[in-house]
């Protein structure tokens, strides 16, 4: 099965639906698994350091979101990510990672397939928005997966772009509602700061609400510039690797 994300684009107030990239896992992956359970670090939200060719980022958890939490850092301590590829970048919109077949994978070899078995239940949430940084989780597609459960281990950092004001209240406007994370008459509403975030920092805000958004890079955010900005092959893989390793600070 294909895990997928489908982005709407704004531009001149009308959207269309893309489909940018799909990622999945093999057939052995079950359909939803509970996360392995991991002691928190003295109450201080969990931190990972993402090592890559360009350097170092550090990305820090949300306690909100539990499940991709404890599933990303007991992936991580136990050495899963190492050595993985971001296999797909798109320059303005991600970078994406967490495929264990790209661990020592031929250029030719198509990549985004793999998973670790499992998926992990939807932590999507009105307040995790995909500001650039923002850590989430891919996932397979509405149509095959309507409780949106995240794939296991394939996760996207968001480069993405600036976005005009309008633009956001188009994308505000066709928000759909998903478990009732909505104000007192049903309708989702960007904050001023969050407008304002959008407009000076950038993101990708077609896919609020729609995915889990479980972390944010609180350091080196220009490593994701300069992944993003590398030559592309097919499938919009890299044409010279960008590897990575992950260590858990706390």
């Amino acid at each position: 099965m294909k895990f997928k994300i489908l982005i709407h684009y704004t531009s001149l107030f009308v959207i269309s639906s893309v489909l940018i990239f799909a990622m999945g896992c093999g057939n052995s992956e079950s359909p939803v698994a509970s996360a392995p359970d991991v002691d928190a670090s003295n109450g201080l939200n969990r931190q990972v350091r993402i090592q890559t060719n360009f350097g170092d980022m550090v990305v820090e958890l949300s306690d909100s979101t539990p499940g991709h939490r404890d599933n990303f850092i007991e992936l991580a301590s136990t050495g899963f990510y190492d050595s993985l590829l971001f296999h797909r970048v798109i320059k303005g919109f991600m970078v994406q990672g967490g495929d264990p077949t790209s661990r020592g994978a031929k250029l030719s070899q198509r990549l985004g397939m793999g998973g670790p078995g499992y998926t992990v239940p939807a932590e999507i949430r009105t307040d995790h928005l995909h500001f650039k940084g923002a850590l989430a989780a891919a996932r397979q597609g509405d149509q095959s997966n309507p409780e949106r459960a995240s794939s296991g281990s394939q996760f996207y950092l968001v480069h993405g772009r600036t976005f005009k004001e309008a633009e956001l209240m188009n994308i505000e406007a066709r928000t759909g509602d998903f478990n009732d994370q909505f104000n007192e008459n049903g309708v989702f509403k960007y904050s001023d700061e969050a407008v304002k975030r959008y407009m000076e920092e950038g993101g990708a805000p077609f896919l609020d609400n729609q995915y889990t958004v479980f972390g944010q890079v609180i350091e080196g955010l220009d490593i994701i510039d300069s992944i993003a900005s590398v030559q592309k092959g097919a499938g919009d893989r890299p044409m010279t690797d960008v590897l990575m390793t992950m260590e858990v600070i706390r």
